[in-house]
């Protein structure tokens, strides 16, 4: 996967493995997985058996994208670049 500095370009499997590392990065805070399912209106129950929906997924990496704090602190957790989540984000969503 792209690091710092080089192009994300990434392949869907790529982007799903990285929207279920954001969503594990996601739920490590309770504000923060409190928030997520406020705005996405998922329960967790749903979350859990919607783990392979390009949809879900999707849904994890716009929610991060919306709120740039929590877009840099997960790029920076999963050691990669913001843009990386965004562009997994947009390949999810088509």
């Amino acid at each position: 996967m792209p690091r710092h500095g080089q192009s994300p370009i990434l392949t869907r499997p790529e982007a799903e493995t990285l929207a279920l590392s954001a969503l594990g990065w996601v739920l490590g805070d309770a504000d923060r997985a409190e928030r997520l399912l406020a705005l996405t209106g998922l329960t967790p129950e749903q979350m859990r058996a919607s783990l392979t929906d390009p949809a879900m997924l999707s849904a994890v990496l716009e929610f991060l994208g919306r709120y740039e704090p929590d877009l840099v602190k997960a790029a920076e957790a999963l050691q990669i670049a913001p843009e990386t989540l965004i562009a997994a984000q947009e390949i999810l969503s088509r």
